[in-house]
């Protein structure tokens, strides 16, 4: 049966995700790196935290540091040194190592050091150690056995007495240290860098050696500010992330309407990209509003305006951002691009995302940040992949300044984004206007209008798509087309009253002209039975004349 191997976990965020759990419990580790690289910040950190979370008191012993000073250090993170070692849960030693002292009392050993060292652990019950630089502490060595002997023999005293230390070094010319030593009797080896590209510091991390455990091998951005130590850890390699269910609004009604669902799928990247002045913001700004109104946490990375310029610039469109950042659901990241590196500007949105936990990111925009092509394609993939396997929604802007649908610098990211929204200036009769197309949504269907949209007090509103002899009209042209359009129309409403008109004059005419022949017809008829009892009254008449006559004639005879 496998054995996992026991580790006392830093408290450092992302270290012990890269380290699976922390440092070997009861070994010795090595911290190294140049000076300035934050070597003795880690080591604080390390103590501070297993005092104060793991019920694990520490023993800090410095060589060139005083316990005053150090205190001083690193009050500004947060750190109570004084309140911790008047609780107990911390001692601070300060040994002072002079080389002119040592030639006057000749070669020494470590005994001193460890008497010193074993008296602080059992005063406090100390089971966390750090000891502040080594490299003081063996300037009086000048036999390099003697030193390989003593430093194994301080490595073995620590292992002895179940000890989770941290030594710090020196970064050495061709080695992790300056005597070469530590590294191969450390248990676990990690190297501190603060590199300068392009006139940009950027913190790496990176884990040499981890005895009987498996560990990150990369290196890792890490930060120092206000809130400590943060470790940016390595992202999901696997495209096995959950997906989300639900739709969330863009909140403008408009665009909505133009997907299939009415709106984007929960979880989605969306990409919204255009020249400058199209509206990235304030449309990204809808988003946020939408968002928050539905009680949903927001985050926004800005890398061009401040959050107050943001929130007075949103009022135009009638947004209210300053109270959702009142009432807790909206924070701002607002920082230049050059202020930080591409791995610094990941690692501090790494922090920020695990302390805040965001339903719903902005990043405005992309294409601010600066560094090579790799560089920049490499740290924008992490992002994307780091806000998906969150499940958090995220809107990204970016700058097309030749408004081509394809551009030399996209970097491939659109090809990453589940949702595409174009933002585009059109120039037409001495005016330009804004319009909006959805290039791409997966899994869902979507318009491929191309639509013009207005942003006044009330919003951001689009406006249905018009198409004229000439292709798609937008501003005044739209409204000229319209009106000429409008008074067509009513020509064409007028030409055809006239003929109704005209239709219904000669119906009455001749319904007037078949009044008269139907009273022609019937005075005809009325005349013709007049005629017909006339001759009937005649021929009657004959006939009694006849009978008359006949009458006469017999009477005669």
């Amino acid at each position: 049966m496998l054995t996992a191997l026991a580790k006392s976990p830093t408290g450092i965020a992302g270290f012990d995700d890269l380290t699976f759990g922390g440092l070997p419990a009861g070994r010795p580790s090595l911290i190294c790196g140049a000076a300035g690289c934050g070597k003795t910040l880690f080591a604080t950190t390390f103590l501070v935290n297993g005092a104060t979370q793991f019920d694990e008191p520490g023993v800090f012993m410095s060589f060139e540091e005083r316990a005053e000073d150090l205190a001083a250090n690193v009050a500004s993170l947060g750190y109570d040194l004084d309140g911790l070692v008047a609780a107990g849960k911390l001692a601070i030693d300060h040994v002072r190592v002079e080389r002119s002292e040592i030639e006057e009392t000749g070669e020494y050993d470590l005994e001193g050091l460890f008497i010193r060292l074993g008296f602080a652990v059992d005063s406090i019950g100390a089971k966390r150690v750090v000891l502040d630089t080594i490299e003081t502490l063996f300037a009086g060595f000048t036999d390099p056995s003697l030193l390989r002997a003593e430093l194994r023999r301080l490595f073995g005293w620590i292992k002895d007495r179940g000890l989770t230390a941290i030594i710090t070094g020196e970064r050495g010319e061709g080695q992790l240290t300056r005597q070469g030593l530590e590294e191969y009797v450390s248990d676990c080896v990690v190297l501190l860098d603060n590199r300068v590209e392009d006139q940009i510091t950027t913190r790496r991390l990176r884990v040499v050696k981890y005895r009987g455990s498996a560990h990150g091998t990369n290196e890792y951005p890490f930060l120092i500010d206000h809130a400590g130590i943060s470790v940016l850890p390595v992202t999901s390699a696997d495209l096995d992330y959950e997906v989300p269910g639900g739709i969330i609004s863009s909140g403008i009604a408009g665009l909505d309407a133009m997907l299939g669902p009415g709106g984007f799928y929960r979880g989605s990247s969306i990409l919204i990209s255009g020249e400058a002045g199209t509206g990235k913001t304030m449309l990204t700004a809808s988003v946020i509003d939408a968002a928050c109104r539905r009680g949903e946490r927001c985050m926004a990375f800005a890398f061009e305006e401040s959050s107050a310029q943001i929130v007075r610039n949103a009022r135009s469109i009638g947004l209210d951002l300053a109270g959702h950042v009142a009432g807790g659901l909206l924070r701002f990241e607002a920082a230049r691009p050059s202020l930080f590196g591409l791995e610094t500007h990941l690692a501090r949105m790494h922090r920020d995302l695990d302390q805040f936990r965001p339903d719903v990111v902005v990043i405005d925009p992309i294409s601010a940040l600066r560094g090579s092509t790799s560089e920049l394609q490499a740290t924008l993939l992490r992002m994307i992949d780091l806000i998906k396997t969150r499940g958090i929604t995220a809107v990204f802007t970016t700058l097309r300044g030749d408004g081509s649908l394809v551009q030399e610098n996209d970097l491939g990211v659109s090809s990453l984004m589940d949702a595409w929204v174009k933002l585009q200036n059109m120039e037409a009769n001495g005016e330009r206007t804004r319009t909006l197309y959805v290039i791409k949504a997966r899994g869902m269907s979507h318009s491929n209008q191309v639509r013009e949209f207005l942003m006044s007090s009330n919003g951001i509103r689009l406006v249905d798509a018009y198409i004229g002899p000439a292709g798609v009209l937008t501003g005044t042209a739209r409204m000229v087309q319209e009106a000429r359009e409008m008074a067509e129309t009513q020509r064409r409403l007028h030409e055809t009253e006239r003929r109704i008109r005209e239709v219904a004059r000669r119906r009455s005419a001749i319904e007037r002209q078949m009044e008269e022949l139907r009273a022609s017809l019937e005075a005809t008829e009325d005349e013709e039975e007049h005629l017909r009892v006339e001759d009937g009254l005649r021929e009657a008449d004959r006939a009694k004349e006849r009978q008359e006559l006949t009458a006469r004639r017999s009477a005669a005879e």
